[in-house]
Order: C-alpha cells, then structure tokens, then sequence
C-alpha cells in the first residue's frame, strides 16, 4: 500500500486538528497545499504567522483584536451600560451579524462543566464583576448555548450577579436546545435578542 511522505503526513495531522476538519478534508487541504504554487503555500504559512501574533483579547471585553480596547468597546456610540455575556469570541461575531445589539461584550472564556474540570474559577466571572460593580451596567444578557451546562452557567451567573444590582436576561426565542451561537443565523439570534427574558430580579 502506498503511502505517504512523512512530511505531508504530518501536515495532515495538524489540519486534522482544526475545527471542523476531518481525516479526509485534511488531506484533501495537505495534498492542495503541498502542490501549490510556492509563493501561494509561503503566503498562506505567514499570514497564519501574523494572525497568530497579532491578534490578543480585548483588556476589557475579552474578545479578539488588534489594538486593545476593540472597536466595540471603544466605540462611543455602543451602550456601555447593556453587557452580553458570551462563552467564546467567535459568539460575538455571530451575534454582531444579526445587527439588532448596540450593546458592549464579555467573553466568559468557557462555560461551567464539572466532567472537564471547569468551575467557575476558570472562567472571566471576577472580571464582569467588576464591571458591574464599577458602576454604570443596567443590565447583563447572558447569551450562551441552549443546552445542560450552558443552562447550568447561565443560573449560575443570574445567582451570583443579581445582589450586585444589574439586571440579568437571558437570550429566549428563536434557539432550540443544544444549539451554539455559532450555528444559529442572524434572524434566529435577532429574535432571540429581542425576546429576551429576565432570570433574576436584582437584589
């Protein structure tokens, strides 16, 4: 049986590391790759190179940029005091494609899950604390996934976060159970915005 060269062999194991690319897709990527054109393999490594260290989270939000704060943040025309809660950077591009949130972000890191060993420590909890008890946020949305840890964060939160006095919603209509931010299109998330609910009263 042919097979092949070491190189690519192990190019295709770095691919298959990617989200969303499998064995096949990975070496179908590898095999274009390595009979590219030099220049176009050269450009592909160095602006994965440059993305890689050029891009940081946000000092506030937590969310990829270039230059911290973000634009988001530092956008005067954004309503500082309405805060969506999100697990990863990614949520907020897919939340700011539905068009509907004039809101500021914070990026939790993760979402609480015992079996991986994530507790609440390990997520950006302190931090959106402090932003609240900084003064100026009237209300927290909390827009994770609709499944049994994104639940198991979201009642978290409302329970720690509602004595500091803000309000805190949840994303409602429109995302059907274990389904990601990431999956969902701009009307879905746009209805879910819009119909948001409250899961705590502020104390």
């Amino acid at each position: 049986m042919l097979s092949l060269p070491e190189p690519i062999a192990h190019l295709i194991a770095a691919l298959s590391k990617l989200p969303g690319i499998g064995p096949r897709s990975a070496e179908r990527l590898a095999l274009y790759l390595v009979q590219a054109e030099s220049a176009a393999a050269e450009q592909l490594a160095a602006a994965i190179v440059q993305a890689r260290k050029e891009t940081r989270p946000c000092e506030i939000c937590g969310g990829l940029t270039r230059q911290s704060p973000c634009s988001i943040c530092a956008d005067p025309r954004r309503d500082s005091a309405l805060v969506c809660v999100v697990e990863k950077p990614v949520d907020i591009l897919s939340i700011e494609k539905a068009n509907v949130f004039r809101g500021v972000f914070h990026v939790l890191g993760g979402r609480i899950s015992p079996l991986d060993g994530v507790g609440p420590e390990d997520l950006r909890i302190a931090e959106l604390e402090r932003r609240i008890t900084s003064g100026g946020v009237r209300e927290v949305l909390l827009a994770l996934a609709s499944d049994v840890e994104g639940d198991a964060t979201s009642h978290y939160l409302a329970r720690r976060l509602a004595p500091l006095g803000a309000r805190v919603t949840r994303l409602a209509q429109g995302l059907p159970m274990g389904t990601a931010l990431d999956y969902a299109d701009e009307l879905t998330l746009s209805q879910a915005i819009e119909g948001r609910r409250e899961l705590l009263h502020p104390q």
